[in-house]
């Protein structure tokens, strides 16, 4: 039963006594109704009821208001702007899981619930993203998407095709992440698409969420392109002089992800210190640009479950990314086995492994160490890394093992593959390890790390020890949250579905602590969200 210990307020309730529910099953069905008021009412017997409709006054006649919340629904949630801009029914989005873990599937799903998805394009071939753009293109014709550019140091021309691509097939939303600084192919995708109304008003057709773990990086997205940039691009005749122009106008992205502890590339940065110090940076470039639009900041990392997008949304994010639960989906682009394995992982079953596309840097990316032996195995190949100069100063038992256990072929053979793969993708890579014995032992041990991923998605059976499976702590906080609904078993797992129950449910425990905060103690079953019916059907 409800009860209450806070302060009376000086306020009184007038309505219908027949809209005033005094059991528990009909005060529960007036708390999750978040559409309407909430009014906490205490009669002249003693009793506490729970009512939706009703009028308030200060003249003291009526019943007492013990606490009261406005409505507060699932589409009220974050920034209004992202919803208007992308066309969307709610402030959720989900993020680009490359090598099309993120799949055509996926964001179609999402894009005809009124969500917006990023396609992983992320490790795919010219031609495979191509594909992707067609099938997606064709199946939203009006409705909102975006594609991963993913920043490509050590394969520029990999970036440079990519965006080459997007301004000729008409993608306007990219996701852009894994960058260090800013590259002229993004400042050349996102100033391509300025032009001017014939109010003078920039028109941005061209919009980039760029997505961030560090605020030097943010710094850089929040700014106008990079002059140096700009005039590079008029040299080669890829923008227009008022291009360059307009460019000083706006921001280089829109709208910021801050990414907390994620799957995949990430700082493991904890959310609540990262997202507001990224709000304040945002404020001050505001400040001193004066932009139109403002931008928006929105948090990605951590955020499986309505308890933490609630955290999300109240700390100030316009909108939330999730990422490791959608690759539990049925239209996630990888293997059963994979959808299963993460369906009964805990939070703890996570660890850093080296990235493949940014190795001997030394960045690393988050992986499920439940099942698999990549970790480890991944470790290993970057101590020898830093180790030795080539494959020939690796002791002969280590490299054995190298080769029997790991490659499964003879390093020299693997080099091989590296040059028949390299020269379809991106020849200069062969061309700078011809006389570079550790350039080509780094391609040798990313054909490991690439792969890996490949035989995840594909489900190998015979690779399952090496499968490599992006995944955050977000996964086993989601399996907690639905464990003993339908949502437990991974094949009745919807990336809209879920949103709609993420969203939902943080509207409904929004209500719940607006009340406690007043005073209100609720029965211990009404304070969490459970996901018992499917809200969007496959």
């Amino acid at each position: 039963m409800i009860t209450h210990t806070g302060n009376k307020q000086q306020l009184f309730w007038k309505g219908s006594p027949r809209s005033i529910s005094w059991d528990e099953a009909g005060q529960l069905e007036k708390l999750k109704n978040t559409a309407d008021n909430c009014f906490v009412v205490l009669d002249f017997a003693g009793r506490i009821g729970v009512a939706n409709a009703g009028e308030l006054t200060t003249d003291g006649k009526g019943l007492q208001i013990l606490a009261m919340v406005a409505p507060m629904t699932a589409d009220n949630l974050g920034d209004p702007t992202f919803k208007r801009d992308y066309k969307l029914k709610y402030c959720y989005k989900t993020g680009a899981m490359a090598n099309g873990i993120a799949s055509e599937e996926l964001v179609i799903a999402m894009g005809k619930a009124g969500f917006i998805g990023s396609f992983g394009a992320a490790g795919l071939v010219p031609k495979r993203v191509e594909q992707a753009i067609n099938t997606i293109q064709a199946a939203l014709p009006t409705e909102s998407y975006a594609f991963n550019l993913i920043h490509s140091p050590n394969e520029k021309a990999l970036e440079e095709g990519a965006v080459k691509l997007f301004l000729e097939k008409g993608v306007r939303i990219v996701e852009a992440s894994a960058f260090l600084a800013l590259s002229i192919n993004i400042v050349h995708y996102r100033v391509a698409g300025l032009s001017q109304d014939a109010e003078g008003n920039v028109i941005i057709n061209n919009r980039v969420i760029a997505k961030i773990s560090r605020k030097e990086v943010a710094s850089r997205f929040m700014q106008p392109a990079p002059q140096k940039y700009l005039t590079q691009l008029l040299e080669q005749g890829k923008i227009t002089p008022l291009q360059a122009e307009l460019a000083a106008k706006v921001p280089m992205a829109d709208d910021i992800t801050v990414e907390a502890d994620s799957g995949g590339h990430t700082d493991n940065r904890p959310l609540v210190a990262l997202l507001p110090s990224i709000i304040l940076l945002r404020d001050e470039f505001q400040a001193q640009y004066q932009y139109a639009t403002p931008i928006r900041v929105g948090a990605a990392g951590g955020i499986a479950t309505p308890a933490s997008a609630l955290s999300a949304f109240m700390m100030g994010a316009a909108y939330i990314v999730t990422g490791s639960v959608n690759q539990a989906c049925v239209e996630a682009g990888t293997s059963e086995h994979v959808r299963k394995l993460l369906a009964g992982v805990s939070q703890t079953d996570v660890m850093m492994a080296p990235a493949s596309d940014m190795f001997e840097m030394g960045v690393e990316l988050q992986v499920l160490k439940r099942g698999s032996l990549f970790g480890p195995r991944a470790k290993k190949l970057y101590e020898y890394y830093m180790r030795y100069n080539s494959i020939d100063e690796i002791p002969t038992a280590k490299r054995e093992k190298l080769e029997t256990k790991t490659f499964r072929k003879p390093l020299e053979e693997i080099w091989q593959g590296c040059i028949d793969f390299f020269n379809e993708r991106d020849p200069s890579q062969i061309e700078r390890a011809k006389d570079n014995p550790r350039r080509k032992m780094a391609l040798i041990f990313r054909w490991y790390l690439g792969l890996s991923s490949n035989w995840a998605n594909q489900g190998i059976e015979d690779r399952r020890q090496d499968m490599q499976i992006w995944c955050g702590p977000a996964m086993g906080a989601f399996n907690d949250w639905a464990k003993g609904t339908y949502l437990a078993e991974y094949t009745n797992r919807q990336a809209a579905d879920i949103a709609e129950h993420i969203m939902k449910g943080a509207a409904f425990l929004y209500r719940v602590q607006a009340l406690r905060m007043q005073g209100v103690h609720l029965p211990t079953a009404w304070g969490a969200y459970i996901a018992e019916n499917k809200l969007v059907l496959a």
